[in-house]
């Protein structure tokens, strides 16, 4: 399965929310997902554009991952606009 560089950004800001406790269980109840279900989940691009968009609907949080990560902001930007826009194609 080939992963793309937002898929991978995606999947990068998952296992960030699995080392924080209070902040993974603030997206469970707000997606509805079980921590079983996380692994299947994320093969599926639109919960992937969830994920980026719960990071980046608190600005505090997106800057906490960056920092934790080294992820550059404007990198986080670009895949949120990729997994979320119109073809969901997921290069950047």
């Amino acid at each position: 399965m080939h992963v793309t560089p937002a898929e991978e950004t995606a999947i990068a800001i998952l296992a960030w929310l699995a080392n924080e406790p209070e902040l993974l269980g603030r997206f469970l109840a707000l997606t509805g997902t079980d921590p079983a279900s996380l692994r299947h989940a994320a093969a599926d691009p639109g919960f992937l554009a969830g994920v980026v968009d719960f990071l980046m609907g608190h600005e505090p949080t997106l800057l906490s991952f960056c920092e934790a990560t080294g992820t550059p902001p404007e990198q986080v930007v670009r895949t949120h606009a990729v997994l979320s826009g119109p073809d969901n194609s997921g290069d950047f």
